[in-house]
C-alpha cells in the first residue's frame, strides 16, 4: 500500500516541498530511504520504529520504502521523522488519509513517540504557507515560531498518538496563535544602555550618527577607555526592527538552531561578538553543507570585531563582499546559496600595540615602524568600507568618580535615530536596496548629496591638507549627509562637513 505525507525542507534560509512516499508491500522485512537523505533521514528509520511500536501500533514485518521527492535535492535533519512515521502509520490504514492533503508535517520523534523540536522551523512554516497548505503541524516548542506566519494555522503536536487521533478526527487540537504587538512592545528592560557609560561624549556622538546612517565604525583607544562597553550599547540605539527585518532575522537564527524554545520573533536587532580566533567558515558561513556564519547572525544588527588587527588577514578580508553587497554568496560543487549579510562593522582596536600611545598617564614603548606594522593589518580595501574612525580617549579617575547623574539614556537618542532614519526612507523610497545614506553609491551621491560652494570648498582643503585619499571622499560625504539628517537640515552644510572631516583619524595619520 502507498501513502503520501507532505513535509517541508530547509535550503539556505528558504524552505522547499518534500513529498514523502512510503510503501509497504510483502517481501524481506527492510527500511529503506531515497530521495537524497542524509544520515540523519537515514537513521529515523530507527527512530520511526521505536515511535510507532511504543505508540501502540503494531510495526508491519514487511519492505518500506521511503521515498524523499523531489530525489534531485537533499534533505537532512531529523524534522522528517514524523511525517515519515505518518505515512506508515497511513500505508497501513491507521490515519485517514484525506486530511493529509492539506497538511504539512515537520518534527523529530524520540523512541517513545514524543515529538521534539527542530531547528528552521520559521523557514519550514513560510514554505508551507507558499506551498497552499491550509495547516502545518509542529512540534509545540515550535509552534511560537511558526505562528508569526500568518495565512496558515499551526497545530501543535505533542505526540506520534496525538497526531493520528487529530487526523482521525477524535481529537480537537487549537491552532496556535502570537500576539505579535505584544512580541515587538516588549524590549529587554536589562539591555545595557548608554546612560551607563560616564563621559566619551565624542564617542557616543558618533556612535549615534553611525546608527542614523547605518555607517561602519572602528574605535581606536588606550585599553579600558570603553570601547567594548560603547559597542555593545549601539544596538540599543538602531532603529526599531520592523515586521519584515524581524522576520529575516529569525529565519537566519532559526536556520542556525539559536531560537530558543517557544519564542517567536527576534525582536532585538542581534549584537554577535566572535573571538578573534575564529575561522573563515565560522565568519562568512559555510561547511559541506553551508550553515549562516556570523555575518549572516549579525544581520540586521551588529557585528563587533574587538582587538580587529588580532583577527586573521583572511578572515577580515572576506568580510569585503558583505559589507559592500549586503549577502554572502557559498559555492559548493552541488549547490550555490546566498545568505543576508547586512549589518553595522563595529571594531575595536588600540593607537599602538602596547595600547597607550594616546593615553595621558602612561608612556607608550612602541617605535614608529612597530605602530605602523599593527596597523597595517587592516588593509586599505577593508578600510576603504568603514565610514566613521572614532577616538576613544582614557576616562580621568574623576569623571569615572562623578555621581551626579547619568548620561543621556538610550531610548532618548533612539529617537534622534528613528527620526533620521524616517527622512532617509523617505528620501530613497524609489531606490531599491537603498535604506540609508551608507548604502549610497557614487552616483547616487552625486544626486542626494549635492554640496554648496562653502561645504565643497572646506572638503577641497581637507583632502589637501590633510592628506586624506580619494576614497575618503564619499565617505565623509555620507557621514555629513547623516549629521545633516540628524539635525533635520535639507541640505548639507559647512559644519555637517567639517564635523564628517573629524571622524577621519586613521586617514590623517593619528
Amino acid at each position: 500500500m502507498l501513502a503520501r505525507v507532505f513535509s517541508q525542507a530547509v535550503f539556505g534560509v528558504d524552505a522547499f516541498l518534500v513529498e514523502v512516499e512510503v510503501d509497504v508491500s510483502g517481501g524481506k522485512d527492510q527500511f529503506n530511504t531515497v530521495g537524497l537523505p542524509d544520515a540523519a533521514v537515514k537513521e529515523s528509520k530507527d527512530r520511526v520504529k521505536a515511535a510507532v511500536q511504543n505508540s501502540g501500533f503494531a510495526y508491519p514485518r514487511e519492505h518500506i520504502t521511503v521515498n524523499l521527492a523531489p530525489a534531485d535535492m537533499r534533505k537532512e535533519g531529523p524534522a522528517l521523522d514524523l511525517p515519515i512515521a505518518l505515512g506508515l502509520l497511513a500505508a497501513m490504514q491507521k490515519v485517514d488519509p484525506a486530511p493529509l492533503r492539506e497538511h504539512a508535517f515537520v518534527g523529530e520523534l524520540s523512541l517513545d513517540g514524543a515529538v521534539k523540536p527542530v531547528a528552521g522551523i520559521l523557514p519550514l512554516a513560510l514554505g508551507a504557507r507558499a506551498s497552499g497548505f491550509r495547516a502545518i503541524a509542529v512540534p509545540p516548542d515550535n509552534a511560537a515560531e511558526a505562528a508569526v506566519v500568518d495565512g496558515i494555522e499551526v497545530i501543535p503536536i505533542a505526540s506520534l498518538r496525538q497526531a493520528v487521533n487529530y487526523l482521525n478526527g477524535r481529537e480537537h487540537l487549537t491552532p496556535h496563535r502570537v500576539d505579535l504587538a505584544e512580541v515587538f512592545t516588549r524590549r529587554q528592560h536589562d539591555a545595557p544602555d548608554f546612560a551607563d557609560v560616564k563621559g566619551q561624549e565624542g564617542a557616543k556622538r558618533a556612535l549615534e550618527i553611525a546608527a542614523a546612517g547605518g555607517h561602519n565604525v572602528v574605535m581606536i583607544g588606550p585599553p579600558g577607555s570603553g570601547k567594548t562597553m560603547l559597542a555593545k550599547r549601539l544596538p540599543s540605539i538602531l532603529p526599531d526592527m520592523t515586521l519584515e527585518e524581524s522576520i529575516e532575522t529569525t529565519k537566519i537564527h532559526s536556520v542556525a538552531g539559536q531560537i530558543a524554545a517557544r519564542e517567536s520573533l527576534v525582536a532585538v536587532r542581534p549584537f554577535r561578538s566572535p573571538h578573534h580566533t575564529i575561522s573563515n567558515i565560522a565568519m562568512i558561513g559555510g561547511g559541506a553543507v553551508p550553515r549562516p556564519g556570523e555575518v549572516s547572525l549579525a544581520h540586521n544588527g551588529v557585528l563587533f570585531l574587538d582587538e580587529m588587527p588580532e583577527f586573521g588577514r583572511t578572515v577580515l578580508e572576506v568580510l569585503r563582499q558583505p559589507l559592500e553587497d549586503g549577502t554572502v554568496n557559498i559555492s559548493r560543487a552541488s549547490m550555490s546559496l546566498s545568505f543576508p549579510a547586512r549589518f553595522i562593522l563595529v571594531g575595536s582596536m588600540n593607537p599602538c600595540p602596547c595600547g597607550y600611545a594616546t593615553d595621558p598617564t602612561r608612556a607608550c614603548q612602541c617605535l614608529p615602524v612597530q605602530v605602523q606594522k599593527y596597523r597595517n593589518r587592516l588593509s586599505g580595501p577593508l578600510m576603504d568600507r568603514i565610514d566613521l574612525h572614532i577616538d576613544v580617549p582614557a576616562v580621568s579617575v574623576r569623571e569615572l568618580a562623578r555621581r551626579d547623574g547619568h548620561g543621556e539614556p538610550s531610548a532618548q537618542i533612539r529617537q534622534r535615530v528613528n527620526a533620521a532614519r524616517d527622512r532617509q526612507r523617505a528620501r530613497y523610497a524609489s531606490l531599491p536596496g537603498v535604506y540609508c545614506n551608507a548604502h549610497l553609491s557614487t552616483k547616487q551621491i552625486k544626486r542626494f548629496c549635492p554640496l554648496d560652494e562653502a561645504s565643497a570648498s572646506m572638503l577641497e582643503k581637507a583632502l589637501t591638507a590633510l592628506g586624506f585619499s580619494a576614497r575618503a571622499y564619499d565617505r565623509i560625504i555620507k557621514v555629513a549627509r547623516t549629521i545633516a539628517d540628524l539635525a533635520g537640515a535639507e541640505k548639507i552644510a559647512a559644519e555637517h562637513i567639517a564635523e564628517a572631516i573629524n571622524y577621519r583619524s586613521l586617514d590623517r595619520g593619528i
